[in-house]
C-alpha cells in the first residue's frame, strides 16, 4: 500500500498541474519544498524511500529545525505543501493514515495589499500607449489586469473564446479549475478590440502563431507570467516610477478601488474569485488606512494635539 516517497512526490505534481490548475510558481515551490523534507528524512532518519513511514513526530522534527533558520511565511507554506501532499497520498490510498493532518502553522500577520492611488493606475495603463501591435497588446494586458482584477496565470490562460466584447464579460478559469464570469469594463473592451484587429501582427510575418491563445507573445506563443510580470514591471516604471510593480498590485488595486466606489464585499468576492470572504475583507483595512490618512489632513478634530 505505502508507495515510495518519490513516486508519490511526481503523481502529486502532476495532480497540481493538471487537475487543481496550480500556478507553476506553486508547483516549483512545492516541489522544492518537499524534496527538502525528503533530504531531511534520508538524512536525519533513512527513511525517505516510503512515504509510509513518516509520522507526525518526524515531521515535527523537521519544521522544528527550520523554524531556528526560516521566516514564519516560509515555515507556513512548508507545512501547506506538506499537508497537500500527504492528504492526496492518502485520499488515494497510498499511505495508511495522513501524518500531517495534525500540523498546524504559525500564525502570520499578513501585510495590509499593494496598492496603486486612482491617478498612478492610470498612468501606469497609459504608459503602454503606442502605434504597434506590441503596445495595443500591452494596453490590453494592462486593462484587464487592473478593470477586471485577474490573477496573472488567470490571464495568461485566455484564450480567444474566453471573451465576450458585446457582453463585456469574461470567462475565467481560477484556482481548483472553477470558472466564474468577470465583467469587462468599458475601457478593456475598447483596448481588446483595439488589440484584436491587430493580434496577428504581434508575430513577425511568416512565423506561426498560437491560434487559441489571446494574449501572443513575439515568438507566437502565448504570453507567459514571467513575460506579464516584466511588463508590469516597465509600465510601473514609466507610469509611476514603481519599477517593483507586479501584477497582483493591479488586482489589489482594482479591490480596493472598487471598494472605494461603493461596491459590495460580496460582489468583489465573486469577481476576483475568492473562496473565503475572509480574503476579500482584507480590503477594508486599505480603505480605512486611505480612510485615515483623509481624515488626518483635512479634518479640524484631527489637527488638534494627540494624547
Amino acid at each position: 500500500m505505502d508507495v515510495a516517497f518519490s513516486e508519490g512526490l511526481s503523481g502529486f505534481l502532476d495532480f497540481l498541474t493538471s487537475e487543481r490548475r496550480a500556478s507553476p510558481h506553486t508547483v516549483v515551490a512545492y516541489r522544492r519544498d518537499l524534496e527538502q523534507l525528503a533530504k531531511f528524512l534520508t538524512e536525519a532518519h533513512g527513511q525517505a524511500s516510503s512515504a509510509g513511514t513518516v509520522d507526525v513526530y518526524v515531521l515535527r522534527q523537521w519544521l522544528g529545525a527550520l523554524s531556528r533558520t526560516v521566516a514564519p511565511p516560509s515555515v507556513a507554506r512548508k507545512i501547506a505543501a506538506t499537508k497537500a501532499f500527504f492528504r492526496y497520498l492518502h485520499q488515494r490510498g497510498l499511505v495508511r493514515s495522513d501524518p500531517a493532518a495534525g500540523l498546524r502553522s504559525p500564525k502570520i500577520r499578513k501585510p495590509l495589499p499593494t496598492f496603486l492611488g486612482v491617478d498612478a493606475a492610470r498612468e501606469v495603463v497609459e504608459s503602454s500607449r503606442g502605434d504597434t501591435p506590441a503596445s495595443a497588446r500591452d494596453r490590453a494586458i494592462l486593462e484587464v489586469l487592473y478593470g477586471s482584477g485577474l490573477r496573472v496565470a488567470e490571464l495568461v490562460g485566455l484564450d480567444l473564446h474566453h471573451i465576450d466584447l458585446d457582453g463585456h464579460a469574461i470567462r475565467v478559469l481560477g484556482k481548483g479549475n472553477k470558472e466564474r464570469m468577470v465583467p469587462l469594463g468599458r475601457a478593456a473592451a475598447v483596448a481588446l478590440a483595439q488589440y484584436l484587429v491587430v493580434r496577428e501582427s504581434v508575430v513577425p510575418s511568416g512565423k506561426t502563431f498560437h491560434a487559441r491563445a489571446l494574449f501572443l507573445s513575439v515568438r507566437g506563443a502565448r504570453m507567459g507570467v514571467r513575460q506579464v510580470q516584466l511588463l508590469v514591471h516597465r509600465y510601473g516604471a514609466l507610469g509611476a516610477g514603481r519599477a517593483d510593480l507586479h501584477p497582483h498590485a493591479l488586482r489589489h488595486t482594482c479591490a480596493t478601488h472598487m471598494l472605494e466606489g461603493g461596491a459590495d464585499l460580496r460582489a468583489i468576492q465573486e469577481m476576483l474569485g475568492h473562496a473565503s470572504l475572509a480574503t476579500t475583507q482584507r480590503y477594508t483595512h486599505v480603505s480605512l488606512e486611505q480612510l485615515m490618512k483623509v481624515y488626518d489632513g483635512a479634518h479640524p478634530l484631527a489637527k488638534r494635539g494627540r494624547v
